[in-house]
């Protein structure tokens, strides 16, 4: 059966159903046996396989309790992103690859409809008054919504999906982003709480390196999460206390900033802080609770490279104070940021830990980055495969005192 037949059954049933029964009185149970009845009476002269039966049940069903087609879109764990362009336009990421799919919504109103669902459901809105919002599924994936006018082709929906199991580090070994001697290093940084930021551009995998390094938090620690929309996995810390902004209403009032989160966290006894992503002024209170006691703090931001991290967040500071000296900035940084790991998606899809780098002090008008590992593609690479390794350096780890001060006297 074609999919624009499938499509015709889904959209005639769906809308028979609803001529027909007070759905407020249906229960579910109750609406799937109505819907089979349906299936067997609308395709009786018609070959039909097992599979596409229940694919159209499923179709049905889902319109009208669940988010239709998204539901069945959400179930294939291959597929990592969902991007929607107006309701004809569905483009999906899969082992790496984009590509767009035959399956689409009915009209404007029922992609509408479905947003609705969703935002609903996080205890969020949007409207023509509030068009663009940041929000998750139940299971956790980010969703980012953007309604017309502002969208120019339709409603845009884009789902970032998270795996049902939070990254390890052992993962990150079977994937090659790490090597064994990177992963104890790793460990070694975390547990003597040096100060660490994870940046990387879009879709390189920094809140899922974050997920995977959390894990070697000590289990008997006090640990605070701030985030725009909850995407970190934490899991084996008791004492974990979860925060997430939340956006303005209508009438402009109510928002709580990631900087008023991070303010108020200072208050709770954080023996970490750890922060989603850093994106504008709040860089500066990050630094500043880094700077006072909040070791072993962790965070994320978007860069190009090591060094581009720290003009950007340079740039992030003077959104949150204005009158600072650019050279205060830059001491304020050297002193709070430890290490920082820099990610990237190379060219064959794959994600990669292409730098690890001490900061080290701020000298002649410069931060002193101090690489201790990088990435070194091997030659037999190609156009379509990249083969390398993260290897050591040859410059010695000078920032050794937290090791020390944690009884760690092992050489990094």
């Amino acid at each position: 059966m074609t999919e624009e037949r499938k499509s015709g059954i889904v959209r005639k049933l769906k809308k028979s159903i609803f001529e027909k029964y007070d759905l407020n009185r249906v229960d579910n149970d109750e609406l799937e046996e109505v819907i089979k009845l349906l299936i067997i009476e609308e395709i009786r002269d018609e070959y039909i396989t097992i599979e596409e039966r229940i694919d159209i049940t499923e179709r049905i069903y889902d319109s009208i309790r669940g988010l239709g087609i998204l539901d069945s879109i959400m179930k294939d764990e291959k597929i990592t992103e969902v991007m929607i362009n107006g309701p004809n336009d569905i483009f999906v990421e899969k082992d790496g690859t984009l590509y767009k799919i035959e399956q689409t919504f009915d009209d404007e109103r029922q992609l509408e409809d479905i947003i609705q669902k969703i935002v609903g459901q996080a205890g969020r809105e949007v409207n023509q008054a509030n068009p663009i919002v940041d929000t998750r599924l139940p299971n956790g994936s980010r969703v980012n919504v953007v309604l017309p006018p502002i969208s120019l082709n339709g409603a845009t929906v884009t789902i970032r999906k998270f795996s049902k199991t939070p990254m390890t580090i052992r993962q990150l070994l079977k994937y090659g982003s790490i090597t064994p001697e990177v992963a104890h290093v790793l460990e070694l940084l975390v547990k003597a709480k040096y100060n660490i930021f994870i940046s990387g551009g879009t879709g390189s995998g920094k809140t899922t390196f974050l997920n995977a390094v959390s894990h070697y938090i000590p289990h008997d620690e006090r640990v605070i999460t701030i985030e725009d929309s909850a995407e970190l996995q934490i899991e084996g810390i008791d004492n974990l206390v979860r925060m997430e902004t939340r956006n303005a209403n209508a009438s402009g009032s109510g928002a709580v900033t990631i900087r008023d989160l991070i303010k108020s966290s200072l208050r709770m006894r954080p023996e970490r802080i750890v922060v989603g992503e850093v994106r504008g002024g709040e860089a500066l209170d990050m630094l500043q609770a880094m700077n006072t006691g909040h070791d072993g703090s962790l965070s994320t931001g978007h860069a190009n490279s090591t060094r581009d991290m720290l003009s950007r967040l340079e740039t992030m500071v003077l959104q949150g104070s204005e009158g600072l000296p650019l050279e205060a900035i830059r001491q304020q940084i050297a002193s709070a940021v430890d290490i920082i790991i820099h990610l990237s998606r190379l060219r064959d899809k794959t994600r990669r830990t292409m730098e690890i780098s001490e900061i080290l002090d701020y000298e002649d008008g410069k931060i002193q980055v101090n690489p201790i590992y990088r990435f070194i593609e091997d030659e037999n690479s190609t156009l379509e495969k990249v083969s390398g390794k993260l290897t050591r350096t040859k410059n010695p780890f000078k920032n050794d005192y937290k090791l020390k001060i944690a009884g760690i006297y092992e050489t990094i």
